[in-house]
Order: structure tokens, then sequence, then C-alpha cells
């Protein structure tokens, strides 16, 4: 699947951006106020630059010490950027984040000008049904194949419930 065919790219607010010189303070209030965990700075014809997260807050700025109404956000901006494009298979960039841990992706177009950002969370949303049908499917597969382990399960079950209810009423 492709990540322009999931409705949460559809869907996505417009990405939070700022220029490389905005204050840290600004930056701060404008994604508190709007629950936003990253935004993309960009250059004036809007292709990213770099991108500032909360993990950047902590590590770059509060563990620094740095005063966030003197320091810009390209003094702490995360610059190894990894993007993709719309066409981009959407399981390839699940496990690249999930491999690399991180949890932001700045979608661009042909022109390198940011469209989009999708986060894991979008993608999980995308492998949840999945691998719960494949549990279903392998649940099936289970009692189909062995009812005798399933009703072992459940004399043990119905074991250990006895046990405890005799437990608790001994004491």
């Amino acid at each position: 699947m492709k990540i322009k065919d999931r409705p949460e790219f559809r869907s996505k607010a417009a990405v939070l951006t700022f220029g490389p010189k905005a204050l840290v303070s600004e930056a701060v209030a404008i994604m508190s106020e709007r629950n936003y965990g990253a935004a993309v700075i960009v250059s004036p014809d809007r292709k990213p630059l770099g991108i500032v997260t909360e993990r950047d807050f902590m590590r770059r700025l509060l563990n620094k010490r740095l005063d966030p109404d003197k320091t810009t956000l390209d003094q702490i901006m995360t610059t190894d950027l990894k993007m993709a494009r719309a066409d981009d298979d959407l399981l390839d960039w699940l496990r690249l984040m999930s491999n690399e841990r991180f949890r932001h992706l700045p979608v661009i177009d042909d022109q390198g000008i940011i469209i989009s950002m999708m986060s894991q969370g979008d993608f999980v949303s995308y492998t949840w049904p999945e691998l719960m049908g494949r549990l279903k499917e392998q649940a099936k597969a289970t009692f189909d194949v062995s009812p005798s382990i399933v009703l072992m399960i459940a004399g043990v079950a119905v074991f250990a419930a006895s046990v405890v209810t005799i437990f608790t009423q001994l004491q």
C-alpha cells in the first residue's frame, strides 16, 4: 500500500512549519496549543531543512540548559531528515521508522516541498487490522487442527480457577 492511499494521509491537518530562525519558545507554545509532537523547519520555498520534536527539546535544549527565548530552532533541530514521497510503500517506511527509532516522517512532492507529515501512529492504524486478521487466521487454524489443545487449555484454566477459589476460602 502507498502512503497516499491511507485515509490518514488524505485527512491530515496542515504540517506545522517554522523558519529556521524562529525562537524555540514560539514553537513550543504553538506545538503545545495544537498538540503537535513535531514541526518541520522549512526554507522560504517550503523545502524541509530539519525537524524539531519533543525529544529535541529535551535533549538539545533542556539538557544543555539553553534559554528557549534566545535559542532558535536551527540550533536544536535534527537535520538528518528521512523524507518520503506519497507514492512510497507504507510498510517499507514503517519498518525503517521502527528500526531507526524515529516517529515522524515528512512527505514531500517531486519538487521537494513539504506536503504532509505522517507519524508512526498513522501507520500503526494500518497494521492493527492486519495483525488482528492474522491472529484470527492463526486461532482458527489452531482450533481446526487440534481441538484437544483447546480442551486442555480450558481444563487447565478451570483447574486454576478452582484452586484459587479453594485457596481463598481457606484463608
